[in-house]
């Protein structure tokens, strides 16, 4: 089993790109973990390239549609006002 590239390999341009990304990070997660100094300005550097390559999940806009069916019961239509009355007065409570 031979191991390692080929020769004549040639790595593409977005592969190269995500490892300086991964690079970036993991010295940003380093500094917070304590285990690297870092200025200000690296820092802040470090985030500003990230926000280039990484998507802002924060700022993320979901839109969606939500449909709600129901069932409306109407009811009969009243011959007369005393009617449609007795037909919507309030029932009497009972124990």
């Amino acid at each position: 089993m031979t191991r390692g590239r080929k020769p004549g390999f040639q790595m593409t341009d977005e592969h190269r790109v995500k490892i300086q990304n991964s690079n970036i990070l993991n010295a940003l997660v380093e500094h917070v973990e304590g285990k690297r100094e870092m200025s200000a300005t690296q820092v802040s550097a470090g985030l500003g390239l990230l926000r280039k390559v990484m998507p802002d999940l924060s700022s993320a806009e979901l839109k969606s549609e939500v449909v709600h069916r129901y069932v409306a019961r109407v009811p009969e239509k009243a011959e007369n006002a005393k009617s449609w009355q007795e037909q919507h007065a309030p029932k009497p409570m009972t124990h």
